[in-house]
């Protein structure tokens, strides 16, 4: 998939809206901040506030025939076209989070006993060449090899994707219960799923609310959406899309002091900045890492690790094989590893 840095580019940066009107400029986050930046409007003739502009007769026309807009609805345009600039990247960030998530697990279900059964050879050689030499080397090194192959797990690593600051994961809380755990199926999911995802993460954002409670709406329902489009069930993203559909509409946002949009697009731009830095590690990540190297067909990159995997297996045992002085049955071992 696109990278989130890839889809930051293409799309309005939050520091800098671009308003709808064409021929506005509008300050950016920070000089909005400090008072800084010329706000003009060309499309009319002239700079808004100027003097009277001339008509075709040469007669001017005074502020009531021509009246500037006020500022605030300037500012307004900044901060929806700012909030949608946002929106669209933190979608694009939660995307790329799920299709990392995703091909984590199933690198893991998928590959984990590979790397299992090369650990496991990788002791048996060092330990054969151990015995066979008696070097007080080769046994440090086969000692260290069988250690590898039952590591100590950090606690990172116990609890990484399981619980988070609300508590268990439902896939967590399935397991501490005896009920099934549902994994994902692909790394990404259908273009069904991903295209009811945006249209749906767009809508029902927890940035477009008006007030606490229609805030608190907004995050319990999108919670709901991103658990289904990570299990990349397109039925249940259907339900909630006619769910969302028949709910109250939202308010529109009506006119706020000069201050209070200031502050927004400062907010805006910092939580962009928080985004970027959850993108980056995503992206520098070692599943990250991966994923950007099929970014087109991530499920596909798994099948050719597999390939490796069992291509390296039947090495170490052919080896193993012959340090033991036994026949080499490493092409039906290999076999029985499962992709």
């Amino acid at each position: 998939m696109t990278t989130p840095e890839a889809e930051q580019s293409q799309s309005a940066p939050v520091g800098e809206p671009v308003p709808e009107q064409a021929g506005a400029e509008v300050p950016s986050a920070a000089g909005a901040a400090t008072g800084e930046g010329a706000v003009r409007e060309d499309s009319g003739g002239g700079a808004a506030g100027t003097g009277p502009v001339e008509d075709a007769a040469g007669t001017g026309t005074g502020p009531a025939d021509n009246p500037a807009p006020r500022p605030e609805e300037r500012l307004e345009r900044a901060v929806r076209a700012a909030e949608q600039a946002l929106i669209e990247y933190e979608i694009a960030v939660d995307t790329f989070r799920i299709e990392v998530e995703n091909f984590s697990r199933l690198h893991h279900q998928k590959l984990g006993p590979m790397y299992s059964r090369l650990d496991e050879l990788d002791a048996q050689i060092a330990e054969a060449k151990a015995a066979r030499s008696g070097d007080p080397e080769d046994i440090r090194l086969a000692d260290e090899a069988r250690a590898r192959v039952m590591p100590m797990p950090a606690v990172e690593e116990l609890f990484h994707g399981w619980m988070d600051g609300d508590g268990l994961f439902p896939e967590a809380a399935a397991m501490l219960t005896d009920q099934p755990v549902r994994p994902p199926q692909r790394v990404r999911p259908s273009e069904e799923a991903r295209k009811l995802y945006r249209e749906l993460a767009r809508k029902a954002h927890p940035d477009l609310a008006q007030d606490d409670g229609e805030r608190k709406r907004r995050e319990e329902f999108i919670t709901r959406v991103n658990a289904a489009y990570s299990r990349g069930d397109a039925p249940l993203l259907r339900e909630l899309a006619e769910e969302w559909a028949a709910g109250p509409a939202p308010a529109e946002r009506g006119p706020s002091p000069s201050e209070e949009l200031y502050a927004r697009l400062e907010w805006l731009a910092q939580r962009k900045e928080l985004l970027t830095l959850v993108a980056r590690e995503l992206e520098e990540g070692a599943i990250g890492s991966m994923l950007r190297i099929a970014p087109d067909d991530p499920d596909r990159l798994l099948e050719e690790i597999a390939d490796q995997l069992l291509a390296q297996v039947a090495e170490r045992e052919a080896e193993l094989a012959d340090l033991l002085g036994q026949p080499d049955t490493s092409a039906g071992a290999s076999g029985s590893v499962e992709s």
